[in-house]
């Protein structure tokens, strides 16, 4: 993310969207179950942030939005409009406000900005279809329809998904693209959900079968068809009967195997190799890629006749990075799978900035094992009944990003993590190096208060000592 200004497009056309401003309360990190919210900004002259009960209430042109965050002054910032854009100012707020992870006192925003302000931060969209200001504006994980929610403030996206909900009923195929780890699977598992087949939800990588061994897997066998057949196979098709057959990675099967699926898709059956009569079946087919199966069809190693057919619906996942206003959404449903303390679970500030800095490449896989890891490790940590709090150690090693350099701190504000340590020597000297009542002062694990005292290279024998 920079200043540099993103024009934001359609996902499906790539033509310029009309539409209007937008904050995203994406994340409270001191309560990541709490539902994130969409607030408009259409003719608003200026925007409040700062501490207050939760919620927005307009007057006149100037936009008041309050959370109750103890990390937040009651004047926090604001946004203040010039001309089309908006130049966010820090109202010498006590904890300082952050844009993109560095600490600011006046900023012209770009689309995409992540502001932090206290526990609790906000994305700023530039544009946004005017259509989506007639919805809903709190938007809650759908635990009903998969386990990454199927709802999303990206505008091109929440279209695309909203069409996927209405067919999803049908058995008209549907083609997932995105890079690897968007979540193709799990848009096909909830379309699977929807439709209310009765047969199975069946997944197969095409990529990760050897080539020989595809159309025998895909369309089954008869016993003595092959060198190996020792008995009649149904093969996935037949598996998924009634149901849905899900094909990750389709660009990656092989031509042979690309008319045999022509044949299931034309006339709903299938026909064993070795076997001289088809088998009727009903299955829906979702296929999902991260490759251009255009792109493919013109170089011939996709079938057109293939791609027309699976073409009844396409879906396009963009990157995590690209709807960083979703990450309460996805952070919050992950938490509430892995977890059933996930109620009880809060993230540090300089967690939380790592993850809306993080760069994932590998996208919400990526994300999914950042947060079982620092949950699994949290969890360890915490006290019976007590918080589990993520911090930043707990976090794989390359999303340690968010340590700034001292000259970009004003000098009478310490960061995080010096304040931290001021307050732990003091409650060591104050406790005479007793780590329990440590532990019990600030509210953590002993292992927390052993981790930090290892971190910051203090000796307990110097606090034990008599004084």
């Amino acid at each position: 993310m920079s200043n540099a200004t993103v024009s934001v497009h359609d996902v499906e056309h790539d033509v310029p969207l009309a539409g209007v401003p937008c904050l995203i309360r994406a994340l409270r990190c001191d309560r990541p179950l709490e539902p994130p919210a969409r607030i408009m900004l259409d003719d608003v002259a200026q925007v409040v942030l700062g501490r207050g009960e939760l919620g927005h209430a307009r007057t006149g042109d100037e936009l008041a939005i309050r959370c109750p965050d103890d990390r937040m002054s009651t004047v926090h910032a604001r946004l203040v409009r010039e001309g089309q854009a908006f130049v966010l100012v820090d109202e010498a707020s006590k904890n300082g406000t952050l844009v993109n992870g560095k600490r600011c006192e006046r900023v012209r925003l770009a689309d995409g900005d992540v502001i932090e302000t206290g526990h609790t931060y906000f994305v700023f969209r530039a544009r946004v279809p005017r259509g989506l200001s007639e919805g809903p504006t709190e938007l809650a994980p759908a635990k009903e329809v998969g386990e990454i929610p199927l709802v999303t403030f990206v505008g091109a996206l929440a279209k695309q998904l909203d069409r996927a909900t209405r067919v999803a009923p049908s058995a008209l195929p549907v083609i997932v693209l995105g890079e690897t780890g968007t979540g193709k699977e799990v848009v096909a598992r909830a379309l699977h959900r929807m439709s209310a087949r009765s047969g199975p939800f069946v997944a197969i990588n095409c990529g990760a079968i050897p080539a020989t061994l595809v159309e025998a897997e895909l369309f089954g066998s008869r016993r003595g068809a092959f060198s190996g057949s020792v008995d009649d196979r149904p093969g996935l098709v037949r598996a998924a009967d009634g149901g849905t057959l899900f094909l990750d990675e389709i660009g990656e099967l092989p031509l042979p195997a690309q008319v045999a699926l022509l044949r299931v898709l034309q006339e709903q059956e299938v026909l064993p190799i070795g076997a001289t009569k088809p088998v009727k079946v009903d299955v829906r087919v979702v296929a999902a890629t991260h490759r251009a199966l255009d792109r493919l069809v013109d170089t011939g190693s996709f079938r057109a006749d293939l791609f027309a057919r699976l073409g009844g619906l396409t879906v396009r996942l963009p990157s995590l990075r690209e709807r960083r206003e979703d990450l309460g959404l996805i952070i919050a449903s992950l938490l509430r799978r892995m977890t059933p303390h996930a109620a009880r679970v809060q993230l540090s500030r300089q967690a939380a900035r790592a993850l809306f800095l993080c760069p994932f490449r590998h996208n919400i896989r990526e994300l999914e094992k950042a947060i079982s890891l620092a949950v699994t490790i949290a969890v360890g940590d915490a006290e019976l009944d007590g918080p589990i709090a993520i911090e930043l150690d707990d976090l794989p090693d390359e999303m340690r990003v968010t340590e700034l350099p001292k000259s970009a701190l004003a000098p009478e504000r310490p960061s995080e993590d010096e304040d931290r340590k001021a307050h732990l020597v003091a409650l060591l000297t104050q406790h005479n190096g007793r780590v329990a009542d440590v532990a019990r002062a600030m509210g953590k694990a002993r292992m927390q208060i052993h981790r930090w005292i290892q971190r910051y290279e203090l000796d307990l024998e110097t606090y034990r000592k008599p004084r």
